[in-house]
């Protein structure tokens, strides 16, 4: 089993787009590269901590590659926004891969400048080891499925 972590604006859409693909073992939404090893929502909120929204996905590159997560990853959300994905604003809400290992690394690289060349050079993901992650406040976690009406 490996982890990635996303940040793709607002933990709580990419979360729910991921939780029943195929492969993905768990979800899970945290705040991940910031300069603490302990953060709240509201700190995280207030944009100085440097951390961002993620989510943490736990999968079986048996059932799916981690190409195939990547691909995801460039289509779910709009890679070309900085620090930001409609309507939230915030450094929080960056798009970064925050990978685990070398090779996570280059095949993020690898998607990064595959996408590059779709969006005309304007992707502003960033590439980064992950670093200080900690799990959101439980009532952020699957916040999409407890609240539907």
């Amino acid at each position: 089993m490996q982890k990635i972590y996303f940040g793709m604006g607002c933990f709580w859409k990419p979360e729910e787009q991921f939780k029943n693909i195929k492969g993905i073992i768990e979800t899970e939404v945290g705040y991940a590269g910031g300069y603490k090893s302990k953060v709240t929502y509201e700190e995280v909120c207030q944009g100085n901590t440097g951390h961002a929204e993620v989510v943490k996905l736990s999968f079986d590159e048996n059932v799916i590659s981690f190409e195939k997560i990547l691909e995801l990853f460039f289509k779910l959300h709009d890679p070309t926004q900085k620090d930001m994905q409609f309507p939230d604003v915030g450094t929080q809400y960056r798009s970064e891969i925050f990978y685990e290992n070398d090779v996570q690394k280059d095949l993020a690289i690898k998607f990064k400048d595959k996408f590059n060349k779709i969006y005309n050079n304007k992707v502003e993901t960033n590439i980064s080891p992950i670093k200080n992650y900690c799990k959101a406040e439980e009532y952020h976690q699957k916040y999409i499925e407890k609240n539907r009406r």
